[in-house]
């Protein structure tokens, strides 16, 4: 039964740790003025180049490159 315990004080302190990260990082968030947000997206926009880079074509199943290969041994 101590066992048991300890594991639930164990998931109770990482609950409380957690939350605590959250708070910090939430108040850290919170510090910045508006024009200073307006800024670091500003920057960050500018750094995404303009042209969008091509989407690599899905990659095919299996079953789709077995029936690609059956298909080109047909027409011979």
């Amino acid at each position: 039964m101590n066992v048991w315990k300890a594991l639930g004080l164990a998931g109770m302190v990482g609950v409380a740790a957690t939350g605590a990260l959250v708070v910090r990082s939430e108040r850290k968030r919170r510090a910045y003025a508006p024009e200073e947000v307006r800024d670091r997206l500003h920057r960050r926009f500018a750094a995404v180049p303009d042209e969008p880079q091509p989407a690599a074509a899905a990659p095919r199943s299996r079953g789709q490159q077995l029936r690609s290969r059956l298909r080109f041994s047909r027409a011979r």
